[in-house]
Formats: C-alpha cells, sequence, structure tokens
C-alpha cells in the first residue's frame, strides 16, 4: 500500500487535530504513514499553499478551523483536488448552536489563551515542584493540599495532577526515622491528605523502582519487615493528625486525585 500522508490543519497549534488523526489511523494495519502537522492556517493563502502540497501526495487532510469561511473554503478545494477532507469541529459545534442558540465566537486559539486560568495553573505547578517530596515545609502553610505518605504512595504525580486543576500542593514523605514537620500542627486537618497502600503491592511497586535504578530489589527499601514499619508509622501519624486517608492500592492517579477534588468541594463549602 503506498503510504499516506496524513495533515492535521488547525488555526491554532493543531493538538486536537493531530491527536484525532492518530487515535483513527491505529484503526488500520497501515506501516507507511505519517501525520504531518499544520498549524496556524488563518487565512486562504496558507490553505491554497496546504492543497499544493498535498495533491502531489496520497494524502487525507483532518482540521480544526473555527472560521466557517476557512472551513467551507478547504472543503470546497479539498473535493477539486480529489483529497480526502474532514472536518472534526462542526458536527460538535452545529448541535450546540442548535442547543444553546447563540453564534459561536470563531476566534482561533481560544484555548491556548492566556488568561488568568491559566497563570493560576502555571502558578500550581510552580508550587508543586517547589514543594515536592518535603524540600520546603515551608509550604505546607501555603498549600492548598498536603499530601503525606510513605515512599512510593504516589505523591508527586497526585501533587503535579492536582496542580493542573489549579490546586496548591505540597507533599511530605513520611519515614520513621524523621520527625514529621511541625508545619503539619499549624494548620486544618482538612487540608492533609494522608495516602497508604497495601504492604504486598508496596513491595511490588518498590522492586521494581529499585530495578529500574538498577539496584538489586533484596535492598532495605523494598524489605516486607522495613515496609511494614514505614505503614505503622504513617498510620501512627495520620492518626495523630486526623486527616483523611486514601488507601491507593489499584487506583490511578486520576481517580485518587478525583476522591481528593471531591474531597475539597465538600469541605469548602
Amino acid at each position: 500500500m503506498e503510504k499516506i500522508n496524513i495533515y492535521a490543519v488547525s488555526d491554532s497549534m493543531g493538538e486536537t487535530a493531530e491527536q484525532i488523526a492518530k487515535a483513527v489511523i491505529k484503526q488500520f494495519d497501515i506501516a507507511e504513514f505519517d501525520i504531518r502537522i499544520v498549524p496556524y492556517v488563518n487565512d486562504k493563502e496558507a490553505i491554497d499553499k496546504l492543497i499544493a502540497k498535498a495533491s502531489k501526495e496520497n494524502s487525507f487532510i483532518v482540521f480544526t478551523l473555527v472560521v466557517k469561511e476557512l472551513r467551507d473554503y478547504l472543503l470546497e478545494k479539498a473535493i477539486s483536488n480529489d483529497i480526502g477532507a474532514v472536518d472534526v469541529m462542526t458536527p460538535v459545534l452545529l448541535p450546540l448552536i442548535k442547543q444553546l442558540g447563540i453564534i459561536p465566537k470563531q476566534e482561533p486559539g481560544i484555548l491556548r489563551k492566556l488568561d488568568d486560568k491559566y497563570f493560576k495553573k502555571v502558578e500550581a505547578v510552580e508550587f508543586a515542584v517547589k514543594y515536592d517530596d518535603g524540600k520546603d515545609t515551608r509550604g505546607i502553610l501555603l498549600a492548598d493540599v498536603v499530601l503525606i505518605g510513605v515512599s512510593r504512595t504516589s505523591k508527586t504525580p497526585l501533587s503535579m495532577y492536582l496542580a493542573h486543576k489549579n490546586i496548591k500542593v505540597a507533599n511530605i514523605p513520611l519515614v520513621p526515622e524523621v520527625s514529621p514537620p511541625e508545619e503539619l500542627n499549624l494548620i486544618s486537618s482538612k487540608k492533609i491528605i494522608g495516602l497508604t497502600l497495601k504492604s504486598d503491592y508496596l513491595i511490588k511497586i518498590r522492586k521494581e523502582r529499585l530495578k529500574a535504578m538498577g539496584l538489586k530489589d533484596t535492598a532495605n527499601y523494598a524489605s516486607l519487615e522495613r515496609i511494614f514499619s514505614e505503614l505503622e508509622y504513617s498510620e501512627k501519624i495520620m492518626n495523630s493528625l486526623k486527616c483523611k486517608v486514601i488507601d491507593t492500592t489499584d487506583k490511578a492517579v486520576e481517580e485518587t486525585a478525583n476522591i481528593i477534588l471531591d474531597y475539597i468541594a465538600d469541605y469548602n463549602k
């Protein structure tokens, strides 16, 4: 089969068109294909250049253009040049126009606009990085949420996931040899989330971690005795703080994050 070139065309960065193209092409047993992003297509001249190039190849176009005039122009040019083309924006736009009874803005790149929400997200991500893994315990007093738990309970992935929801998160590792930061006693227990895991599951995770680091999986870090000691210690600390505790065994980061978000919403009512 001749190689096919799929053009992901957009008036913004082209990520949506690209992801749709990738998802669809995976449904076919095709080895020879190339997905090419064509971003910031905002005039007919750019479309003419695209069509001129695509007409010389075995091509297909997936596009997300919000301006109707440009959508129609691209479809017209594609048809006249016998190039397959799919508009993935209009099938969603038209039913919404009918239901909402209003005309869309037809403004390219709105998703990427640097609004207040965007800057809050950046701030939250930077906060999560700065106060990750107990680097600076002062972050406990500034955080919206503080995650505590033994090593490998998904504290860092959860911090980053929640940061993308505009939540400022600090996370603190609990280690028997180290007293928990005093700052934990200075904030509301409702801001603290304890993370735990079943011991057998934690052993597997830690052994895989050691292997990934090129170390023997017989190290004390992954021993049953050590893990029991750490989990017992963390349970003691969480009980003393009277915080919410989530067992993350077999839970995806997104699932745990949603539990935390629902909990935050409840105590903020």
